[in-house]
């Protein structure tokens, strides 16, 4: 039996707000309709400054608050433009927007914001949302939950698959007997800052920026050498890792570099640490997803790293690489209303695979 979800999802990159109406079965998940609607460039500024630890209680409040009416007024517009009624959606999936991930530590926690109670008023529809923290209570790292996804909609594939997805972050899954899925690491996050920081952009269009440079090998190395890329999975990072301050402090001793030199740097950054665990795999098939797919730059040099192995975007196999995460949690919303566990301890370390999400109704 067929049911009908939305799924909402602002990712680490701030750009954007992705939203999907996916037909989803015990085993498939169609797109129906997608839409992305801007992000609000106040709020970004004040989810920046709160990561960044210039925050309040008040703010964060406030914050939550924002997101919850941003997310409600996006749907309601998709809504409305698609002509969707609310008595045909059985749930809303929704992410939230992650403000700091620390699955680690004495007191482990994964903290997204976004009131799905101001989302469930505005649209009449039951919202499912606060999906990680579940899988955090049982000892897994609460991230990365596309991997899960990937399995559902490539597994029939005949060939050894790799799937990345390039967000603000990036994340691969290695399909197999085992699911493996972790953070890689960065994919358009400092690269997004520094083209901020240096030329009020948002986003570097087609790697054109970073092009236009020459990759610094010794920075190259010495952010290659971060402690991150010698953990052994399961890991998962975000922005309280990678960040500002981070860069700023590997450019320490590298002021005489341009500014192009360093985002071409920063490119071959997020393509190495991509290519390093693609080529830990024995895949003969990288599906790429997620903003990082525009980036013509980007997509060169994965391709020229992994020559012998096909890489194209999810587009090829079905699945729209600009809105595959959003589908995923229309796909989570439906497991968690027909409480149905998400195969996700080989991939976040949890002690057992277990049902996600609570349920607004």
């Amino acid at each position: 039996m067929s049911e009908l979800y939305i799924g909402v999802m602002s990712g680490t990159s701030l750009d954007g707000l992705d939203i999907v109406l996916c037909n989803v079965t015990s085993n498939s998940c169609e797109l129906i309709f997608s839409a992305e609607y801007p992000f609000d460039a106040k709020l970004k500024e004040d989810i920046l400054n709160a990561i960044n630890g210039q925050t309040t209680l008040r703010v964060i409040g406030q914050i939550d608050a924002r997101l919850g009416k941003l997310y409600a007024n996006a749907t309601t517009a998709f809504m409305t433009h698609n002509n969707i009624k609310k008595e045909s959606v059985r749930a809303i999936g929704l992410h939230g927007q992650t403000l700091w991930h620390e699955p680690f530590g004495e007191y482990p926690f994964s903290m997204q914001l976004g009131n799905a109670n101001i989302l469930t008023a505005q649209t009449g529809v039951s919202v499912v949302s606060d999906f990680r923290q579940k899988d955090v209570a049982l000892g897994g790292q609460g991230a990365p939950f596309a991997p899960a996804f990937h399995q559902e909609m490539f597994s029939k594939l005949a060939r050894k698959v790799a799937v990345i997805n390039i967000g603000g972050f990036s994340n691969i899954t290695i399909l197999g007997e085992n699911l493996i899925g972790y953070d890689s690491g960065t994919g358009n996050v400092l690269m997004d800052l520094w083209i901020f920081k240096r030329k009020n952009k948002t986003y570097d269009k087609n790697g054109e920026w970073a092009s236009s440079g020459h990759v610094d090998a010794n920075l190259l190395n010495k952010m290659l050498s971060d402690p991150y890329f010698q953990k052994e999975p399961p890991k998962s990072t975000g922005r309280e890792y990678f960040n500002e301050k981070w860069l700023e402090k590997k450019l320490e001793g590298f002021g005489h570099l341009i500014d192009e030199d360093i985002q071409a740097t920063l490119l071959e950054f997020t393509a190495e640490t991509i290519v390093s665990e693609v080529k830990k795999s024995s895949a003969d098939l990288a599906i790429i997803c997620g903003g990082g797919v525009k980036n013509i730059a980007l997509m060169q040099k994965l391709r020229a790293y992994l020559r012998d192995i096909e890489v194209s975007p999810s587009n090829k196999y079905g699945v729209n690489s600009d809105f595959m995460e959003a589908m995923a949690f229309a796909w989570l919303a439906y497991k968690r209303i027909h409480k149905e566990s998400v195969n996700l301890k080989s991939v976040t370390g949890a002690r057992e695979n277990s049902i996600l999400g609570c349920i607004y109704e």
